[in-house]
């Protein structure tokens, strides 16, 4: 991990010496001489970083090592900052420099004293690494990440090799059919009165993954009417897991939000939950329970109204199981036989082909020491998916019977070799993830925006935003992060293993990487360069940060107003949850890259001081959106704006960076000049009438994904016919009425239309697009009885979806129509008795409503 910390280091101090071309000499050879020496003790890291484990010494050695190469970045980022501000304050300002050059020089002799004493600390460092016999290992043969490439461009290409498509991990469930259809006769049997069915076992056996292998299967879905999921994890409150599961019955709507926000009390969100379930038959999943006061303090909501509703528990342990229900069921769940873990492990490796006898005699020696432990197979077979050839499949074997206990592999030590195996890009990536709360879903642009601020996506010719994404996608295809949601061949939604997560925070913490602020102890680590708070803010501010160099600071908790001191002026990277107030200060940080807040009515004037801001993420509902102000058009390396707001937001055509924005409301689009906004990629517009017209969107030549959304459910689109001029476009979602469907670009692969109305088959015209791959008809897109897809249309669809398309009874199929589908789903369509024969075969396992 210090690999990565110093690759960026050494990446940072190259980019500073070619734009400060006109640094003065002696600093250009501080700083270059800085830079060679990092590079130098890169080379001696993986040594040092195999030998740190056993020797403390050596430890801080590492840490020594990784200490100078974040503060060499933050002593020129500064540098940079206000030599930039010297640069742009013009004519005036360097007028008055000329009688201030004491003062000037005073600023250049502190950066130079700054770098000597970083100097004295890497002459330090180089002779202690003599003294510890820490030797150069980088080029021996076998050693290392089997795909690490020699330079950064190498890098990126590999790690972009494969499809973006990823397949959804809980599909790949091998082994406990027989548990799935003992467990389903148990949720379905006769028994009226409410009951829980609890499954427990270690981590990494499957648990959450049965449970919600029983909670979408079909005969669930049909049964009960009313569904709900969440997760408890060790640190719960009963009121927040209240809240979560209205939530998730009920959805995330501003009107349940509005009610949930004025309970404060327990007992009204119980008696609320109680009346929501009662007379209903319902289905609650409760996922990872650690305590058993915790199904204690929720079960009083779970009313028993004799209609057979259930709920499934899980937990890894037996008393919790046992006593969640006197009536109840448990179920303990087993470990993997020889030949289910040898299956379950090639339907996880990427290329079964690959494997000649010897090299599947090594893999199942080495799946059998996994102990039938489904998790510890699939990570060994994400690790052995990137190693080519039988000489590094056997450095593993050896590696893995270095560390067998009692005749089989510990888990912690196979999700490390997966871990060390990464690139050195990726491994901050993965790091990453243990930032979010245990048992979170995470949102999958916000994580590889956190990426692309922290600067762990190399700039090179490739869009950074699509490297983050492929970074993620080789996490997954590695079986270290796991899939939650797909749309559109996109992850949109993935969560952490809780065994991969406590890895990640103890990597972390190794090198400083972050700390997770803990009230109990009321501390924090002023070493790391990221703080985390996921509970108690007001308390963690109370702390003294003041002489520290934070990179970046999360709030996960819930807090009124937040203080801007002097420990947060370096940071790149702030996440505010629901602070309600954002003081003037916030336009002091002048190093941000991404602002995230959640809850903020009004932005202070001062943020357009944030010059180096690329991304700015305001996350409130359409009721209260927040107020931009218009000096938001000065952010002009602003990539990212993603903020439902007021007031017309004037000159955004300034913002020549804008790749992706989103929540803007169509009348404050009407004055925006769009042929300026060279690099925008992705719009979605709401608030759309159909006296407005959307002409202008033709200009934005970059233009690949469009989402367009009507002011109310009965509002029309205006002319549409704009949309055949967008030559790039790729990804199209529409919300609204149509009154008649427009010509389309040849270039879309994926649709989706809801609540068009449409009088007229629409396949007819979107059967002729050439490269329609994804298509989603939903929410009465169609109001008519049948469709008809005609001889060779749909050339390349792959993937269909009828949705809510509540007068549809019949569909009319031409024998060489939609030769690729592979995936179809027909939900809420009452009136459609009879599909094609051969798209039965489609619906095989999945719920056909």
């Amino acid at each position: 991990m210090v690999d990565a910390v110093v690759s960026s280091a050494i990446e940072s101090l190259g980019n500073f010496l070619i734009q400060k071309a006109k640094l003065r000499l002696s600093l250009r050879e501080e700083v270059q001489w800085l830079r060679n020496e990092l590079l130098f003790m890169q080379s001696f890291l993986k040594d040092a970083e195999e030998k740190q484990v056993g020797d403390h010494r050596v430890q801080q050695w590492v840490f020594d090592i990784n200490s100078v190469a974040n503060d060499a970045v933050a002593i020129l980022e500064t540098y940079s900052f206000e030599a930039g501000k010297r640069d742009d304050d013009g004519f005036a300002s360097r007028l008055k420099a000329c009688t201030c050059i004491c003062k000037k020089e005073a600023k250049f002799y502190n950066v130079s004293e700054e770098i000597q004493s970083l100097k004295q600390r890497v002459m330090d460092i180089s002779r202690r690494r003599e003294t510890y016999g820490i030797r150069n290992i980088d080029h021996i043969a076998g050693e290392g990440p089997s795909n690490r490439p020699n330079n950064r461009s190498a890098m990126v290409t590999t790690l972009r090799r494969t499809t973006s498509y990823v397949d959804d991990q809980d599909q790949i469930f091998v082994g406990f059919q027989d548990v799935v259809e003992r467990l389903l006769a148990e949720l379905l049997k006769a028994e009226p009165h409410r009951s829980a069915i609890s499954i427990y076992g270690m981590g990494g056996l499957g648990k959450t993954t049965l449970a919600r292998n029983l909670y979408n299967s079909p005969n669930i879905v049909s049964r009960f009417s009313t569904r709900g999921w969440i997760c408890v994890s060790q640190e719960y409150n009963t009121m927040d897991l209240l809240k979560n599961i209205i939530k998730s019955i009920k959805g995330c709507d501003t009107e349940i939000l509005d009610l949930l926000e004025k309970m404060t009390d327990v007992t009204d969100l119980e008696r609320h939950l109680r009346n929501l379930l009662k007379e209903k038959k319902y289905l609650v999943v409760v996922d990872d329970v650690w305590h058993k006061e915790a199904w204690e303090s929720l079960k009083r909501a779970f009313p028993d109204s004799k209609n057979g509703s259930r709920v499934i528990i899980t937990t890894r342990k037996e008393d919790v199981a046992e006593r969640a229900d006197n009536k109840g069921f448990v179920h303990k769940l087993r470990y993997l036989k020889q030949e289910e873990s040898w299956d379950l492990f090639c339907k996880k490796l990427l290329d079964v082909q690959v494997m000649v006898p010897t090299m599947e005699r090594l893999a199942k020696d080495m799946v059998d020491k996994c102990g039938g432990l489904p998790l510890a197979v699939v990570v060994l077979s994400g690790l052995l998916s990137h190693k080519r050839g039988i000489e590094q499949w056997q450095k593993v074997k050896d590696h893995l019977w270095q560390n067998i206990k009692d005749d089989s592999v510990e888990i912690s030590y196979i999700l490390s070799l997966s871990y060390n195996d990464l690139p050195t890009k990726l491994k901050q990536c993965f790091l990453y993830f243990g930032i979010f709360p245990e048992d979170s879903t995470i949102n999958a642009d916000n994580i590889t925006r956190l990426w692309l601020a922290e600067g762990f996506i190399p700039n090179g010719e490739e869009r950074m935003e699509d490297v983050a994404e492929s970074f993620l996608n080789e996490l997954i295809r590695r079986s270290l992060v796991q899939v939650a949601h797909t749309l559109w061949e996109k992850v949109i939604h993935c969560r952490i293993h809780d065994l991969l997560r406590n890895l990640a925070i103890k990597k972390a913490l190794e090198v400083n990487f972050f700390d997770i602020y803990d009230p109990t102890k009321h501390s924090i680590s002023p070493l790391c360069l990221r703080h985390v708070i996921h509970g108690q803010a007001q308390r963690y501010l109370a702390l003294d940060l003041s002489n520290l160099k934070l990179r970046s600071v999360m709030f996960f908790d819930k807090s009124n107003i937040i203080n801007f001191r002097n420990g947060f002026q370096h940071i790149h990277v702030l996440c505010l949850e629901n602070h309600l107030v954002v003081p003037d200060a916030i336009g002091s940080l002048y190093h941000l890259k991404l602002l995230r807040l959640r809850g903020i009515r009004v932005l202070p004037s001062s943020i357009g001081n944030l010059k180096n801001l690329q991304i700015l993420d305001v996350q409130n509902d359409q009721i209260n959106p927040c107020q931009l102000p218009p000096e938001t058009a000065n952010l002009v390396n602003l990539r990212h704006l993603l903020a439902p707001y007021s007031e017309p937001l004037q000159h955004i055509n300034k913002l020549t960076s804008l790749q992706v924005l989103r929540e803007i409301r169509c009348d404050q689009w009407r004055d925006v000049k769009p042929v300026d906004l060279v690099n925008l990629r992705e719009l979605n517009m709401i608030g759309i009438k159909k006296s407005y017209s959307l002409n202008n969107i033709s200009s934005l030549k970059s233009l690949s994904t469009l989402q367009l959304g009507c002011e109310l459910p009965r509002e029309s689109f205006p002319a549409l016919e704009f949309l055949s001029s967008c030559q790039k476009l790729q990804k199209l979602f529409l919300i609204g009425r149509i009154e008649k469907l427009p010509p389309f670009p040849n270039s879309i692969t994926m649709m989706i239309l809801s609540a068009s109305n449409l009088m007229e088959d629409p396949m007819s015209i979107l059967g002729m697009l050439p490269n329609l791959r994804d298509l989603v008809l939903r929410n009465g897109a169609y109001s008519g009885k049948e469709i008809t897809c005609s001889d060779n249309n749909f050339s390349q669809l792959e993937f269909l979806r009828l949705e809510g398309l509540l007068n549809l009874e019949r569909w009319h199929l031409a024998a060489s129509a939609m030769p690729l589908i592979r995936g179809l789903g027909i939900h809420k369509c009452p009136k459609l008795n009879e599909i094609p024969e051969r798209m039965k075969e489609m619906l095989k396992g999945s719920d056909f409503l």
